[in-house]
């Protein structure tokens, strides 16, 4: 019998418009490689598994209906054939060898109504498979917008005044102008001066002869030779703005020199490349400490995620958060139920890919030797479709640098947050906990307790020297003791009636269920660079806090009179996750409390600008002198508020819940406008959460190694049951000894016990 279900019309320009999931299944990680290929749905092209037991391709076409009854299944095999190895990942995911050359692609359609149909039974159906076959998929166009560095123009490409035209002999071209250097060259647009690079861009060499050429002239803008490209691309460099830019007329200054870009050829790494490489060269140790291989681990929650390019940052916080009870009963277990009753596109639902990712670490289903040789390990799981997702819009995680695995553990906990906020089953809600402030006036002795923002980490500052090495051991308690002694501030008190000093003492007012604290041990050199600290951190498998506890107000104890509260307040509220991020940069708490205060809390870039423009002022480092609680709210602006409608009242509850984030308030504002509580109330501390046991259990950690938090590599240790497993991304391993490793860790996770 023909099928009934047939395409009616030619593909156009707008058919794939919402993208062509081809590559893998949405809801799985089965792949065109897997037995049975996936099925691409005729209808909206959403790629589905065939798999016997998840059936994802059948449960979409039973969700979605008969428009979505018609599939083209994609199936690749492997060619019998001799091939070179691939490259080192490239950036220039183009010059990669064509899938034609590497697989044999079986394809079939088939009606899930009708049974199996012939891919020529209509005209309409053989030119949609076609355009389907021939398109770029959706991972493939992500992975692309991915790797290309955000780089701009600049005035200084823009308005390149060269001098007169100089032909340039390829002599004069054949190495550095001042050394013998014949690599790592970098021409100056302005004058056809040739010099070296600097030597530290992936070890490649250079004497820093065109930065020198730079100081000695002013000339601001150079290209790498061996980068430019026929199609107008290469390496520029503005050292006016010590960025990478776009030279929009690059062909018209080439030719200035007698250089003609048609005929160009790449023939050197970008710097993009080289910093790629560079990564991939900082590794953890995969043996023991008398020379054996670590045992290779396979089965549910031993499975890696294969590195996308400088995507370890995002590996280890994801093993680490889907180790965790709250996280796997959410989407591995309700998760599963959602993929199959979502109306929603898969691709594009956080809930979906949440899911798909639980269900590929947990399950074992990927967690398999490549080969029976002693040894073997595991392919893992790309987790592409996740990324892509939720790094959408961010302007450093949608990209494929290397980033901060503190900073991206805030930004997917933020997103956890606002994603599950209307369910109210918000598992970042283990990491919630509550600080309180102490203030005594040191004069009449009248005292304030002040609660801050909840926040998800306990950003704790390292007590060591920029030139101390990895045989000093700092221990844990100093570190503790670091945040939670005793300072002193200026303080206009009210009871005093006059300018005098407080003391201000900071404690938890809740415990989480899981503690993290990121150290930081990136700090401010002395040259205004950022170094890391290389010390080891004594942390202990077992910790208790209780000694850190608020206890409130003490009958003992004199309160700054009631009606006199609003002038007793501590200095303005901050954003506690943007004050872990720019402490975990380096810089001291004191100034990042005073830099948020001045910009308004407007999130870490403002703040650092204002940092780096404030860093010679004489008071940079005097006490933050508080003001009047009233009188902080009274300086905020809330018509931007008022204009969307909402009330006074609303507006400043929104930012008392935000620490005073305007953004952030806006958000909150829309996301509680359902709320059965009136918005009108005053302000809780609810988002703290119940309070757990203060005594701990070092549950897992995460490691780097490298000069930058943005460079080097991340690892994640994970205990599981009685076993320490190392996940570096792909390689899964039985860890035997984890003290060592232990003293290295960036950022720790311990969990509450009774």
């Amino acid at each position: 019998m023909a099928c009934t279900h047939l395409p009616v019309s030619a593909p156009s320009a707008s058919t794939f418009r919402n993208g062509v999931h081809k590559d893998e299944c949405t809801q799985c990680f089965a792949n065109q490689d897997s037995a049975h290929g996936i099925d691409v749905c005729l209808g909206c092209f959403n790629g589905a598994c065939t798999d016997t037991d998840l059936g994802h391709s059948r449960a979409h076409f039973a969700n979605w209906g008969n428009g979505h009854s018609l599939v083209l299944n994609i199936k690749r095999v492997l060619k019998e054939v001799h091939m070179d190895a691939p490259p080192l990942k490239k950036i220039a995911i183009e010059a990669e060898p064509s899938d034609s050359q590497k697989y044999e692609t079986i394809t079939s359609v088939s009606c899930f109504s009708c049974g199996p149909v012939d891919s020529n039974a209509s005209p309409h159906l053989a030119s949609l498979v076609s355009a389907v076959l021939a398109a770029t998929s959706s991972q493939k166009k992500s992975d692309i917008q991915a790797w290309e560095q955000v780089v701009t123009e600049c005035e200084h490409t823009k308005s390149l005044v060269q001098g007169p035209p100089k032909p340039l002999e390829s002599q004069t071209l054949a190495h550095c102008n001042s050394c013998d250097i014949k690599g790592n060259l970098w021409l100056c647009l302005t004058c056809g001066n040739l010099g070296c690079g600097r030597a530290q861009y992936g070890g490649t060499g250079g004497n820093g002869h065109g930065m020198g050429h730079f100081d000695a002239s002013r000339h601001p803008v150079s290209v790498k030779l061996g980068t430019i490209t026929p199609e107008g691309t290469a390496d520029i460099y503005c050292y006016l703005c010590d960025e990478e830019r776009l030279d929009p007329h690059l062909g018209a200054h080439l030719k200035n020199f007698g250089i003609n870009i048609a005929g160009q050829e790449k023939t050197e790494k970008t710097l993009t490349e080289l910093q790629l490489e560079q990564n991939m060269k900082f590794d953890f140790s995969m043996t023991t400490e008398d020379g054996k291989e670590l045992a290779p681990l396979f089965g549910p929650g031993f499975t890696g995620l294969k590195n996308l390019g400088n995507t370890c940052y995002m590996a280890s916080v994801l093993q680490v958060l889907f180790a965790l009870p709250a996280f796997q009963d959410r989407y591995l277990g309700f998760g599963q139920h959602h993929l199959s009753v979502c109306k929603d596109t898969a691709a594009s639902c956080f809930h979906c890919q949440t899911a798909k990712l639980a269900h590929g670490l947990l399950s074992g289903m990927y967690s398999t030797p490549t080969s029976s040789q002693p040894g073997a390990g595991q392919d893992g799981i790309a987790p592409a479709m996740f990324k892509t997702l939720t790094s959408k819009g961010h302007s450093e995680f949608s990209t494929m640098r290397q980033q901060d695995a503190q900073e991206y553990l805030s930004h997917i906990l933020k997103l956890i947050e606002q994603k599950e906020r209307a369910g109210g089953q918000d598992p970042s809600r283990v990491f919630k906990f509550g600080m309180e402030q102490r203030l005594q006036c040191v004069e009449c002795g009248c005292v304030r307790y002040v609660k801050e923002p909840a926040t998800e980490a306990l950003q704790l500052p390292v007590p060591a020297k920029e030139s101390d090495g990895e045989e000093t051991v700092v221990p844990f308690d100093s570190c503790l003791g670091q945040l939670f002694g005793e300072e002193t501030r200026k303080f206009a008190c009210p009871q005093c009636k006059k300018t005098t000093k407080l003391t201000c003492t900071t404690r938890f007012s809740s415990f989480p269920e899981v503690l993290v604290t990121p150290m930081s041990r990136f700090i401010q050199g002395s040259d205004y660079v950022m170094k890391k600290l290389n010390v080891k951190i004594a942390a202990p498998l077992d910790m208790d806090l209780s000694a850190y506890k608020s206890a409130g107000p003490q009958p003992e104890e004199t309160l700054f009179p009631e009606e006199e509260a609003s002038t007793a307040s501590a200095e303005p509220s901050v954003d506690a996750s943007v004050l872990n991020d720019l402490m975990a940069m380096g810089f001291p708490e004191l100034r990042c409390r005073k830099a948020l205060i001045k910009t308004g809390n407007n999130g870490a870039e403002t703040a650092m600008n204002w940092l780096f423009e404030h860093m010679e002022d004489a008071d940079i480092d005097d006490p933050i002198e508080t003001a009047p609680a009233g009188g902080a709210s009274n300086d905020v602006d809330y018509s931007s508020f008022l204009d969307m409608g909402f009330t006074t009242a609303q507006a400043k509850k929104a930012m008392s819940q935000t620490g005073n984030n305007i953004e952030r308030a806006v958000d909150w504002l829309f996301s509680h406008a359902d709320d059965s509580m009136a918005l009108d109330e005053p302000a809780s501390s609810s988002s703290e959460g119940r309070s757990a046991s203060p005594k701990y259990k070092l549950i897992a950690f995460i490691s780097h190694r490298g000069t930058s938090a943005h460079c080097g590599h991340y690892v994640a240790h994970v205990k599981k049951g009685d076993q320490w497993v190392l996940f570096n991304d792909n390689k899964v391993v039985d860890v035997p000894d984890v003290m060592k490793a232990i003293g290295e860790a960036y950022i720790y996770f311990y969990k509450s016990v009774e």
